[in-house]
């Protein structure tokens, strides 16, 4: 696999000098970039999935749904449905993607809605809701919106000066990209990241010139889901493990810290599972100790499966900034929003 990438370079050459052509004529104002008269945050990423924008999504809604009227939008990957949908009590993931139902399923009093033309979610949001602040999820490379703020997300194992532009690499954009950014998080980092690699990680981001950000992803003590077991300790069930994410290897890697036997079906990101794979995991979790099981999922995943499979349970994640950088992150928000406000 490493090696076709590797033939496909002379196409990721075509591909950035295609994406820098684009982000010039932005640039220059010949393609034209709308802003607003509230606080637009967007959170995403140069690379293609896996780098947290999720959590780093649920953290932003957790430090500002008590302050502020607070709407999200998002594109709504693999949905079914087209154009502005408002999510409801009724909205499913088929219809409105995993990502947008979880955040509606998950917080009260805010607003969550879908649009692949993000221009005409914020208009419809501002008219329909009247937020005092919009959150993007992904949506950095949405240059028809200039957002107010701009969170970069990268991850450890994979930064983004480390990476290639696709086909070769992942690169959605060149790194130059990385200039447009308000703050850089790098996040998936180990809980114990040495004062070492912080500091060549900073070497290596220093010539963007802007504020960085270490965060890790933590996992929930105890499951939820279908079964209410709410268990604290995995360690004493046989579990099967069903995802469908871009990177579970720090789900891997927390189950098996925890001494968690576990046997794992891996799927595609954001995969829509068919009748014939539901039945051949029921199939498979049946033929476990039925006194000794749990059938786990992400939380992500959980939001297209729970209503397919009966005993289905998730661990929750979050973004947790490492040691004193959680107060330097949040009010590099809350000023923004507080600096843009006294500017209106």
């Amino acid at each position: 696999m490493k090696f076709l990438r590797f033939l496909l370079f002379p196409f990721s050459i075509a591909y950035d000098i295609v994406t820098s052509l684009r982000n010039l004529m932005f640039d220059i104002g010949f393609f034209k970039e709308t802003s607003f008269k509230i606080p637009t945050i967007t959170v995403g990423n140069l690379s293609v999935g896996g780098t947290g924008k999720t959590p780093q999504i649920e953290y932003l809604i957790h430090l500002l749904k008590d302050k502020h009227l607070l709407s999200v939008l998002s594109r709504g990957y693999k949905r079914s449905t087209k154009d502005f949908v408002l999510l409801d009590a009724a909205s499913s993931a088929e219809e409105v993607g995993d990502e947008p139902l979880q955040y509606f399923n998950k917080f009260k009093n805010i607003a969550v809605a879908v649009d692949v033309n993000r221009v005409n979610g914020i208009k419809t949001l501002i008219t329909i809701k009247n937020p005092e602040v919009i959150l993007l999820d992904d949506a950095y490379q949405h240059r028809k919106v200039k957002s107010s703020c701009y969170i970069l997300l990268t991850k450890y194992k994979d930064l983004f000066v480390d990476d290639f532009l696709l086909p070769t690499g992942n690169l959605r954009e060149s790194s130059a990209g990385a200039k447009r950014a308000n703050a850089i998080v790098v996040t998936k980092c180990p809980k114990n990241l040495s004062i070492s690699d912080r500091e060549n990680i900073q070497q290596k981001l220093q010539y963007f010139k802007k504020p960085l950000f270490f965060s890790s992803i933590s996992y929930a003590e105890k499951t939820k889901g279908s079964n209410s077991i709410l268990t604290s300790n995995l360690k004493d069930y046989d579990v099967l493990l069903i995802t469908g994410i871009a990177n579970p290897t720090p789900l891997l890697q927390h189950l098996r810290s925890l001494n968690v036997r576990f046997e794992h079906e891996e799927y595609a990101d954001h995969h829509h599972f068919s009748k014939k794979e539901i039945e051949q995991i029921e199939q498979k979790f049946s033929k476990m100790n039925i006194k000794n099981r749990i059938l786990l999922t992400t939380e992500k995943d959980y939001t297209r499966l729970h209503n397919r499979l009966d005993e289905l349970n998730y661990l929750e994640i979050e973004t947790q900034f490492l040691e004193d950088q959680k107060e330097g992150f949040d009010n590099l928000i809350t000023s923004h929003i507080q600096n843009f406000a006294s500017k209106s």
